[in-house]
């Protein structure tokens, strides 16, 4: 029984950031003598504990709909411990003790540390900058902060995770370190804003000092950033992503809408006309960017205007990459609080099914362009035949792939060159 005890499933839902608090956990309980299996198909441990997310309507019923399976299971004894953790028991943490008693204990965003203790082992401080990574050991994701400042009318984040706190840049040049020395070779930066990084700490923004200061760590050759804000944008960061080689022609770049009557309710504090300034300066800057962005369709308020207006945004700016939401009306938010949730979903879902149609036929002719050049690529990969890799304007999961065909033994986690042969609306086809 003893030994059983020592079997962990952690499951992580939602996004990467969540990931990262898992794989920090993960190292916690390894080096307690827990033997851990993260996201299993089939759950296997005494123990289980679900890092949730709490972000939109969607992600709220996938994890609350997880608990009340596993539950269940703990109800029936084929699991004798059951944890929560994470952003949905952050922001309901009373309401889910109350009606799910069958978990052990709930904790939150920023406490999972004493979940450890819970289990008898004691946090190790000295292993607080490294963890066990659950992705493929060439990558990793790398949260430089935790909680936003930002007041935009739509997002539950602040009030899930509080102000923001940048990770000081030696802690994260020192857990890069670590990470390089593992033969992670491409790090993501990740935070709800990577654009205010260094500000609460430093008091002047330092996202491109510490993204320079990742760069001269050896065994690190792509650094990707993700969640950047339009406002405040970081003036030197532009000229590194041209000059450092490192760092990839890649940047997410959330800007959730055009029109200036949505920006103003959506307390984006940025304009229409500085966003199209953004765009001109980030791409004359730095050749061959590949802009990330993610819209929102059906915000209160939003007109048929507004939406003509956001369209022709996309069809005129034409963004490598685009994901698009539709509006949630989050519980406290300042939308949820002073407006009235006037769209149907139906009209929410196709407006963002437009834009994604344009998006598709967009993606495709810059594809097309790429047909018979020679790029870079990272192997992440096998599938049947083909060899599974991305170019430094993909990242992972969430973009396109390339997918070369090949008799040769390509080595998972390596970089090659290869010339692209075809293309399809988002993926390209190549070969070595």
């Amino acid at each position: 029984m003893k030994t059983k005890r020592k079997n962990v499933d952690v499951i992580t839902l939602g996004c990467s950031k969540n990931l990262v608090d898992s794989e920090f956990l993960i190292k916690q309980f390894n080096a307690g003598g827990f033997s851990v299996k993260h996201d299993p198909e089939t759950p296997s441990g005494n123990i289980a504990i679900i890092n949730t997310c709490g972000f939109i309507g969607d992600a709220k019923e996938e994890s609350v709909n997880l608990i009340l399976e596993f539950a269940e299971a703990r109800k029936r004894g084929d699991i004798e411990k059951l944890y929560v953790m994470g952003c949905l028991s952050q922001r309901y943490f009373e309401q889910l003790g109350a009606e799910i008693p069958e978990v052990d204990k709930f904790y939150g965003k920023f406490d999972w540390h004493n979940l450890t203790e819970e289990l008898g082992m004691q946090y190790r401080v000295d292993l607080a900058n490294e963890r066990t990574l659950t992705t493929p050991g060439h990558y990793a994701y790398l949260k430089i902060a935790e909680g936003c400042n930002r007041t935009c009318s739509y997002c539950a984040i602040p009030i899930i995770t509080g102000k923001y706190k940048s990770h000081s840049i030696n802690s994260l040049v020192d857990q890069a370190h670590i990470l390089a020395s593992q033969g992670v070779k491409e790090l993501q930066l990740i935070a709800q804003d990577l654009t205010y990084y260094g500000i609460d700490l430093y008091k002047k923004p330092l996202l491109a000092q510490l993204t320079d200061e990742l760069s001269k760590i050896d065994g690190i050759e792509w650094i990707r950033l993700h969640y950047a804000y339009p406002a405040g944008f970081p003036k030197d960061l532009p000229q590194l992503m041209a000059q450092n080689p490192k760092v990839c022609r890649y940047l997410d770049l959330a800007l959730q809408h055009i029109s200036d009557p949505m920006l103003n309710r959506m307390r984006r504090n940025f304009s229409k006309k500085q966003t199209y300034k953004l765009i001109d300066d980030l791409r004359s800057t730095v050749p061959g960017l590949h802009l990330r962005t993610t819209l929102i369709t059906g915000h209160p308020g939003e007109s048929e205007q507004d939406f003509k207006e956001l369209l022709n945004f996309v069809e005129q700016v034409k963004f490598e990459r685009l994901g698009v939401f539709t509006y949630s009306h989050e519980e406290d938010t300042y939308a949820y609080n002073n407006y009235k949730d006037d769209i149907p979903q139906e009209l929410k879902q196709e407006r963002a099914n437009i834009i994604m149609e344009s998006q598709n036929r967009i993606s495709r002719e810059l594809n097309e362009k790429k047909s018979g050049k020679l790029l870079k690529v990272i192997m992440d990969r096998k599938e049947g035949d083909f060899f599974i890799g991305r170019t430094e304007f993909d990242s992972p999961e969430v973009d396109p792939e390339v997918v070369v065909e090949t008799d040769k033994k390509l080595e998972i986690g390596s970089f090659y060159n290869v010339t692209v042969t075809g293309a399809e609306d988002y993926d390209l086809k190549a070969h070595i």
